[in-house]
């Protein structure tokens, strides 16, 4: 074998839309350096046709993932958990340079996010017992109240925690059946790019997920003012004003906003991020003639 050195082989990182793997339209990309300043990779540079692809691929998406069951889509939660393991030095890697830790302290950032996925999955069949519902009502009506996803969510990612931060807003979205257009982080999006590719081999159906990178200042209005987009998670949208602009372009279809706030995101979630996005519709049905004797359906 020749004494020779052999040459890198640097990773080439892409979007995720509608189940695979393209570069940005625009043929733009940046450079991401980790917190000392060092070259990691080029990302995409993600334009206005990146963010309307996206859309209509998580729209194309929305009625399968909707109409699986929750017990299915659990399953897949659970899968994408299988597989985060799988390539957990990678993650550990990628979330060591993103965010300057060490790699004992990104294993625990990595493991927490592995843990969240999978607290997810266990939500999906039992977030309903918990906001839905049968009323008491005044008549012979049965009248039930049930959650359905809202639609498809636009998601601004933590700008700091690339990883356990990203996965604790993209999981509750998809866990409660609705599909997701995910900005990532724009100074640390390589795990976000990653965690791509292993949605692509975890069952996860094509455009429930679509994960761009860039600058959510030039994507997020786009997708704000979307007709096609129904809420937005503005929790990475945490330079100037840019998350009061956003809320005022998300008035115009009426689009549930989610305004970002101070977390931790090594706490535990409780379940308020997947009620965010959840409508309630409630039934009411006759029971039949309600005699002396008792209920007669």
């Amino acid at each position: 074998m020749s004494d020779q050195t052999r040459l890198n082989v640097f990773k080439t990182y892409k979007l995720y839309v509608g189940g695979k793997f393209p570069r940005s339209e625009s043929g733009r990309v940046y450079e991401v350096t980790d917190s000392k300043g060092k070259w990691l990779a080029n990302a995409p540079l993600s334009s206005r046709k990146d963010a309307r692809d996206a859309v209509v691929a998580a729209r194309k998406a929305f009625g399968g993932w909707a109409g699986a069951t929750a017990y299915n889509r659990g399953q897949i939660l659970y899968r994408v958990a299988e597989m985060l393991e799988g390539r957990r030095d990678q993650f550990v890697r990628e979330v060591a340079d993103a965010e300057g830790l060490s790699k004992s302290k990104a294993a625990v950032v990595v493991d927490a996010a592995i843990d969240r996925w999978v607290w997810y999955a266990g939500w999906t069949d039992k977030i309903a017992q918990v906001v839905g519902g049968a009323n008491p009502v005044a008549g012979p009506y049965f009248n039930l109240s049930t959650p359905e996803p809202t639609g498809v969510v636009t998601v601004v990612a933590p700008q700091d925690s690339s990883f356990l931060g990203l996965v604790s807003v993209i999981a509750p979205v998809i866990a409660t059946g609705n599909t997701a257009v995910v900005i990532a982080s724009e100074k640390s999006p390589l795990p976000a790019l990653s965690l791509g590719e292993v949605l692509a081999t975890s069952d996860l159906p094509g455009g429930v997920v679509n994960i761009l990178s860039g600058k959510a200042a030039e994507m997020g209005p786009h997708l704000a003012a979307h007709q096609d987009v129904n809420a937005i998670d503005l929790t990475g949208a945490t330079e100037g004003d840019l998350a009061r602009d956003l809320e005022i372009a998300a008035a115009d279809n009426l689009k549930r906003v989610l305004r970002p706030r101070t977390e931790d995101f090594a706490e535990s979630p409780g379940t308020d991020r997947m009620t965010a996005f959840l409508e309630t519709k409630t039934v009411w049905h006759p029971t039949g003639s309600l005699g002396a004797s008792g209920s007669s359906y």
